[in-house]
């Protein structure tokens, strides 16, 4: 019998997929397959939000369901905004961004706490996304990397290089900024699926618990192990 995988159904990108991306298999613990939507850049995602790319998308997620996928995740927190499409289309769990991790971490949490999220581009991540994942009428704060010129270059424009450590201080920075403007945050999301490499930073540089896209994940594959009575 196959090994279950992870389906990732991933963006049309160049840039380099360091270890904790979740582009690079290294990052798991487990099988993962992925399925790339031509066409699907980044820009056309984060930036135009272009609804044409939904079908391709669940295309792209049929094909990995029928491979034996025990669940599908995407490589862009942004498609936060089609997760009830495509959670309808698929018959798989579908996990679309580590944003659906927000509602559930508010329990964990002070009641007078709110939630910050680091944004690969904030005046992109509207009212509808935020909505899209389930979190409605809830304190958040959120922080952009619209202005991180080394980020924003590899992952919203598409550079083929990458200066991980012009990366990791403009994170840094980003970080620090979101808790000196905002102290009572509790805990800190990364919607950006290309942040994980950098949560050990952020978490040092805010003494706040970090979740990602790999928490949400990993939290499924403890789920799924569970109800198959698999190690």
């Amino acid at each position: 019998m196959a090994k279950a995988f992870l389906g990732i159904i991933m963006l049309d990108t160049v840039f380099p997929r360091i270890k904790g991306d979740i582009g690079n298999p290294d990052s798991f613990d487990f099988p993962v397959r992925y399925e790339v939507v031509k066409g699907a850049s980044p820009e056309r995602i984060v930036i135009q939000a272009d609804p044409e790319l939904v079908q391709p998308i669940i295309a792209a997620g049929r094909k990995l369901v029928r491979e034996g996928a025990w669940a599908v995740s995407t490589s862009c927190g942004f498609l936060a905004l089609f997760h009830k499409t495509l959670s309808q289309a698929l018959p798989v769990p579908v996990l679309t961004s580590s944003l659906l991790q927000v509602p559930r971490i508010f329990d964990t949490i002070g009641p007078d706490q709110a939630v910050g999220i680091i944004t690969a581009r904030k005046q992109s991540l509207t009212p509808a996304h935020l909505s899209a994942a389930g979190i409605r009428n809830l304190p958040v704060r959120i922080a952009g990397m619209d202005d991180a010129e080394e980020f924003t270059r590899v992952f919203i424009r598409g550079g083929q290089t990458m200066d991980r450590r012009a990366c990791d201080t403009e994170m840094k920075k980003t970080a620090q900024h979101l808790i000196r403007s905002h102290p009572e945050i509790g805990a800190i999301v990364l919607e950006c699926t290309n942040m994980p490499p950098y949560r050990e930073t952020v978490h040092s540089a805010t003494d706040r618990p970090v979740y990602d896209i790999h928490t949400l994940i990993n939290g499924a594959w403890i789920k799924y192990k569970a109800e198959k009575g698999t190690d």
